[in-house]
């Protein structure tokens, strides 16, 4: 049970938790030791929460599930977790998450009540709904850098909200490109088997959005590594070399999306493409050499 416990909590999604480390990085307190214990609880209740809303996920879909070419494998869809094991673990993570963030102060445990909240809207409702599902994702990763700086107790800027919240749109729209294309070469695949609120989606309205904000993300951050405030901030002119970096991810994503369309999802084939990988071990090293070193 604990081994299929483990993989419905998605453990390598979790990356995604590291937005919550964000504010930390591009206010010069990474190697503050309080500000980044702080920051790294933070991310570790983040993760045990996310791991709940994912069980909570496989059990809302768990009908819709079983009947996936893929999916159906899932513990809880093919039946190593039952459902009243499920629901007890999701009981649980949820008290150890909420619990973790109450002890890290009131306005963390507001961002994360606020963050489950918004999951359980997701899970039970919005996710049906064409493009307010990707709104719900991408309001999930504002919390999580909002969540960042009330641990962290450092502030988050204007410009780091507005990247962040364009990204989580980009890949959100991203996602639902890519299972739009992956029913388009399953046969007898149809958008009702799978999630609902793609019988509302086009390519033609799709592909352009995603396009679009994955141009508003790029140009959105370079204006903000030459904003000439962040370059007084951190003290360096030289963070718009890391601009090359999120270029390259965008542009990769896209690649990953258009030709990716066998994998379970986009962000999936991201975690196992080490082109991408490369690029943002790389981009991450450049942010912090040039932030802390330059």
């Amino acid at each position: 049970m604990l081994s299929g416990l483990l993989r419905t909590m998605r453990p390598h999604q979790w990356v995604k938790n590291l937005f919550v480390l964000a504010p930390l990085v591009f206010a010069r307190e990474l190697f503050e030791p309080a500000a980044a214990l702080r920051a790294f609880a933070g991310f570790v209740a983040f993760c045990i929460l996310a791991g709940s809303v994912y069980v909570l996920n496989d059990l809302v879909d768990v009908e819709a599930d079983r009947v996936h070419p893929v999916k159906k494998h899932r513990p809880i869809a093919s039946g190593r977790i039952t459902v009243p094991q499920a629901r007890g673990a999701f009981v649980v993570l949820v008290s150890l998450a909420l619990g973790s963030a109450l002890a890290l102060g009131l306005p963390f445990f507001g961002a994360v009540a606020a963050y489950l909240v918004l999951q359980l809207l997701y899970s039970f409702r919005l996710k049906k709904v064409a493009y307010l599902d990707v709104l719900c994702i991408a309001l999930g990763f504002e919390l999580r850098v909002l969540a960042g700086s009330f641990a962290a107790r450092v502030p988050a800027s204007a410009y780091l909200l507005v990247v962040m919240f364009l990204l989580a749109a980009f890949l959100g729209l991203g996602k639902r490109a890519h299972e739009l294309a992956a029913l388009a070469l399953r046969s007898g695949g149809a958008p009702g088997q799978t999630r609902a609120a793609l019988r509302a989606y086009d390519l033609r309205t799709l592909t352009p959005l995603l396009y679009a904000t994955g141009a508003a993300t790029v140009l959105t951050y370079v204006v903000y590594t030459l904003d000439p405030r962040t370059v007084e901030q951190l003290g360096t002119q030289y963070l718009p070399l890391s601009a090359l970096c999120t270029f390259f991810g965008v542009a990769r994503f896209v690649h990953l999306v258009r030709r990716k369309a066998d994998a379970e999802s986009p962000t999936d084939a991201m975690l196992r493409d080490w082109p991408f990988l490369g690029n943002l071990g790389l981009w991450a090293a450049a942010v912090v050499a040039i932030v802390y070193f330059t």
